[in-house]
């Protein structure tokens, strides 16, 4: 028998490993619920049950890739006309009714999506999905708010125009339909009507291609029934199909090898962007092409980062002084994508040797890559998908993108599975599949004198062996 004294002692011992037993609890986290309405409408929702704090929004199967030569920036356009004013509020009345809840109400515009969301308080989510529906189903559009927002538009356009970034790789993108920018041509911008905002509403804006994301504060079966009230009536496409399948009603575009050169000395430094054909979201080479990308990484000369903690490019551009950065990317749309580099350099003597050393690297990933850098490339990769997911709006933009372009989502678990999946073997295959002797696009922009012409940039690297 154990006296009462030793049976205290022992019970006190034991409280501290006992406290860590019981924290170590099995939680399988949020996962995402989707519903559909009758007329192909998607809800799709993240509940984190303690959250005071929800966003809401709908994600659109539509951007400038929906539109034609003559109607490019009708999308763009439209997100501007949709906060001013509706049939049942007007644009002070719009903007009064959101301060008034201390919401954030936003939208954008993409070659392939068009968003409208809110981030409010939870009770507040009703007033939210209401608000959001409104702008989307009922917008005035008045001839005197988009004569007035021509102007604005435009304004915006000239500081598209002054960020290099942005202008190279509009360019990057110069194969049809996908070559039509944002914002579109400054003709357009000065001739779009309200028959053509109108027009693409009717088009695009159908059930079918829709779905309302709810992450943080929401209830999911609450939100199934703000759509039936608020998006029920919505018609479906003539050709209805389901979220994810959208690509092929897509004319996918063609990539060919291609360059576009704007040389302006004045501006000092050279923006040179290169780039393969790429991968769309559901292609099975979609997480080995991210893991390459990380491979090569993102380098800044001004961050004061030892070269040796990036890529093996960075250590060379950074002993060689070849460049002030660069950072690589692999873009992907529902059919295609972009995966390439964009590097900026004030060294416009040695643009040649960039170049080359940067397509050299390319090279040997198709032959050799390393364990330890693909390794760290994986790390870094999980690290940028996941530690991305902050917040609920970042949420519901994980959501939104993934079951437009997918009609699923993969849970942040399925993400990292994914990811760790990815070989060695499978990182020098998509190199081989995607990088090893492919025509490139090249676009480049300022002083660039010193930068080969294309025949000569294709030519070094079908000849390069490592």
């Amino acid at each position: 028998m154990v006296s009462r004294t030793v049976l205290s002692r022992v019970l006190r011992n034991a409280r501290p490993r006992s406290l860590r037993t019981f924290a170590t609890v099995h939680n399988p986290g949020p996962f995402t619920e989707i519903s559909r309405l009758s007329n192909g409408f998607t809800v799709a929702t993240e509940a984190h049950p303690h959250a005071q704090t929800a966003t809401v929004g709908v994600w659109i199967d539509a951007g400038s890739r929906a539109e034609t030569d003559a109607t490019n920036g009708t999308a763009h356009f439209l997100e501007h006309m949709a906060f001013k004013g509706t049939g049942r509020r007007t644009q002070h009345a719009l903007e009064i009714e959101v301060e008034n809840i201390g919401a954030h109400l936003n939208a954008y515009t993409s070659r392939e999506q068009t968003v409208y969301y809110a981030k409010s308080f939870r009770k507040d989510v009703p007033v939210a999905v209401d608000i959001i529906s409104d702008i989307l189903q009922n917008s005035k559009l008045e001839t005197s708010a988009i004569e007035r927002e021509r102007d604005v538009i435009l304004r915006e356009q000239q500081e598209v125009d002054k960020q290099m970034e942005e202008v190279v790789f509009d360019h990057l993108h110069s194969y049809q339909p996908l070559g039509r920018t944002i914002l579109g041509p400054k003709s357009n911008i000065l001739s779009i009507k309200r028959d053509d905002l109108a027009s693409y509403i009717k088009t695009n804006y159908t059930a079918d291609r829709m779905v309302l994301v709810g992450a943080g504060g929401v209830d999911h079966a609450e939100l199934v029934a703000l759509a039936e009230k608020h998006f029920s009536s919505l018609p479906t496409s003539p050709s209805p199909f389901r979220l994810g399948d959208a690509h092929a009603t897509k004319t996918r575009p063609t990539f060919v090898g291609s360059e576009v050169r704007l040389r302006d000395d004045d501006l000092g430094a050279a923006h040179i962007a290169i780039a393969v054909e790429g991968v769309g979201w559901s292609s099975p080479d979609y997480f080995p092409m991210m893991t390459l990308q990380s491979v090569f990484g993102n380098w800044d000369r001004s961050l004061g980062s030892a070269a040796h903690l990036s890529s093996r490019l960075s250590s060379i551009v950074a002993e060689n002084s070849l460049a002030n950065s660069f950072m690589s990317f692999s873009t992907s749309y529902a059919d295609t994508g972009l995966w390439g580099i964009y590097l900026v350099s004030e060294n416009l003597m040695n643009l040649d040797d960039l170049v080359h050393f940067t397509l050299k690297e390319w090279t040997r990933m198709s032959m050799a890559p390393t364990s330890v850098e693909v390794e760290r490339a994986k790390s870094q990769l999980k690290a940028g998908l996941l530690l991305g997911l902050d917040g609920s709006t970042a949420v519901a933009e994980d959501i939104g993108r993934q079951i437009v372009t997918s009609g699923r989502r993969m849970s942040p678990k399925q993400v990292e599975q994914a990811v760790d999946a990815v070989s060695i073997d499978d990182v020098q295959r998509v190199a081989k599949k995607y990088l090893w002797d492919k025509d490139i696009a090249i676009a480049a922009i300022g002083n660039i004198e010193g930068l080969l012409d294309y025949s000569r940039i294709r030519s070094d690297m079908s000849s390069m062996i490592y």
